[in-house]
């Protein structure tokens, strides 16, 4: 595979495990494509017109020299100066980070839209979900304004190794396996030490136990009633609003999975009666990793995993 296919297979899983759902997910390319083409012919020269066909701005490839087929993949969480110079060392083809570097980690705020739909699905009318999330993807383009994007980008580029980013379309993944879980347990998820332990039933969980990073009750206790199980702090590029919460309580929610939170969400949650059950966020991101690697793995392409992967295969060679 090149890095091309490579990018083309994230996008299409991604696609395929979507909370959305597929329909959903057309439509929003569509909206995409006629706002490119209201566009003067100045504004659609600065368009990013992968949006036309990717719906998540936050996987891109960043660096494409090779051209050629890729046999060695070094890849991690986080893919900065030190990992593209073991990369180098290693001799790897690509490089592939979970969260977003260049310009992928500067146009983060656009994927954020996927939450209010997810919220939506779970009963929280879409006005009010897009609403309430507004202001924080405005607050989330300003804070990602001054970074240094293109700091390990540069690198790869001076040392002509190929670089992409997988963000949404893992955690899309680790979403729907999630989920998929949920439903399946359904009638065994009385408690939310109940949820906790299912969390630790899975192989990335069960192993950052041990680095004392696994699965986390922020609000509520083991004996709570779960009420509805809701996955919608998985995916969507980040944290969204703390306003949030009160509009999740409304509909009826009891308990949410997510992979981190802030003290002030946390708060919020908690004033609202949500259970909240905090999965760790590198094993959360190590499981949408996985499931994407796997796939490159059975087209025989060496994946060496650094930089907090916990790497767990579910497949026989």
């Amino acid at each position: 595979m090149t890095t091309k296919q490579i990018y083309e297979l994230a996008v299409k899983m991604g696609v395929r495990a979507d909370l959305r759902g597929p329909e959903k997910v057309k439509k929003y390319l569509e909206r995409s494509k006629r706002k490119y083409e209201k566009l003067d012919s100045e504004s659609k020269k600065e368009f990013d017109k992968e949006k036309m066909t990717n719906p998540y701005s936050d996987t891109r490839i960043l660096v494409d020299f090779n051209k050629k087929q890729i046999k060695k993949v070094l890849t991690g969480i986080d893919m900065e100066g030190a990992e593209v110079l073991l990369g180098d060392k290693l001799g790897a083809d690509l490089i592939i980070s979970h969260h977003p570097e260049g310009k992928a980690l500067a146009d983060l705020h656009s994927v954020m839209d996927l939450q209010a739909e997810v919220l939506a699905d779970y009963g929280v009318p879409i006005n009010i979900a897009e609403s309430v999330l507004r202001p924080r993807i405005s607050e989330v383009s300003r804070g990602i304004s001054p970074v240094n994007h293109n700091r390990a980008i540069d690198i790869a580029k001076v040392l002509k190794i190929d670089f992409m980013c997988t963000h949404t379309i893992a955690d899309n993944l680790g979403a729907r396996f999630l989920y998929d879980m949920i439903k399946k347990k359904k009638k065994e998820l009385e408690t939310v030490g109940d949820v906790l332990n299912m969390l630790k039933s899975i192989p990335e969980f069960k192993e950052a136990v041990r680095y004392n990073a696994g699965p986390t009750l922020f609000v509520g206790s083991p004996d709570n009633s779960a009420g509805k199980i809701v996955v919608t702090e998985f995916t969507g590029g980040t944290s969204g609003s703390k306003e949030i919460y009160e509009k999740m309580a409304n509909a009826g929610i009891g308990t949410i999975i997510g992979m981190h939170m802030g003290e002030e969400h946390r708060k919020e949650a908690e004033k609202y009666h949500i259970n909240v059950v905090i999965a760790g966020h590198m094993a959360s991101d190590s499981l949408g990793m996985n499931l994407f690697l796997d796939e490159l793995e059975k087209q025989k392409i060496e994946v060496i995993p650094v930089s907090g992967l916990i790497r767990v295969k579910r497949f026989k060679n």
